[in-house]
């Protein structure tokens, strides 16, 4: 007598289920809606358009700010650019006719003034001095440009210095101050 593979297995007596078919609903409380007037509906409208607008100003002037020339640094560029006294500065005065600018030592070609370092009496220093200071003003006057190379009649190779296209040598020998290259007279004392 054969028996068969599923009389042998032991049936599963099921139990009734703990878990809830179906879940509770439950409804959420809705509240009333209210019609909002004509003039609520346009003050509302006022302020999104006034909200709108101090948006746009705002993203602007973040747009100017981040374009904008840095002023501190077109500051420090107008201060570099300026001369005076050689101490450090990449342009300076040394003597009424020798200045150094973007750190190259310049000649000027046509003038001869008095050295302040080696003045041999009061009047030469005092000319020596008023060299370097109207030189001085001359060049923070406006833009400073090198012209060509010039041989003056001693052989030494000088440079015409231009303010604004025009040459500096004229109004320092004009001022009285310098004299025209290879004029300089003995040691102007006494």
């Amino acid at each position: 007598m054969k028996t068969s593979k599923r009389a042998k297995k032991a049936t599963v007596e099921l139990r009734p289920s703990r878990i809830r078919r179906e879940p509770v609903r439950i409804e959420p409380e809705r509240k009333k809606v209210s019609r909002r007037s004509r003039e609520q509906d346009i003050w509302l409208g006022i302020a999104g358009v006034g909200l709108f607008a101090v948006a746009i100003a705002v993203v602007t002037l973040g747009f100017s700010v981040i374009s904008a020339p840095d002023a501190g640094a077109s500051a420090a560029a107008a201060a570099a650019a300026r001369f005076g006294p050689c101490e450090g500065g990449p342009n300076c005065v040394v003597d009424g006719e020798t200045i150094r600018m973007a750190g190259q030592t310049v000649r000027i070609a046509g003038i001869d003034t008095p050295p302040l370092q080696s003045a041999k009496c009061p009047q030469q220093e005092l000319v020596a001095a008023q060299a370097i200071q109207k030189l001085t003003g001359l060049l923070n006057s406006g833009k400073v440009t090198l012209g060509t190379p010039v041989r003056q009649s001693d052989g030494e190779l000088r440079r015409a210095v231009l303010v604004d296209g025009k040459d500096v040598a004229p109004t320092m020998i004009d001022a009285g101050v310098a004299e025209p290259s290879g004029s300089l007279q003995g040691s102007g004392c006494g």
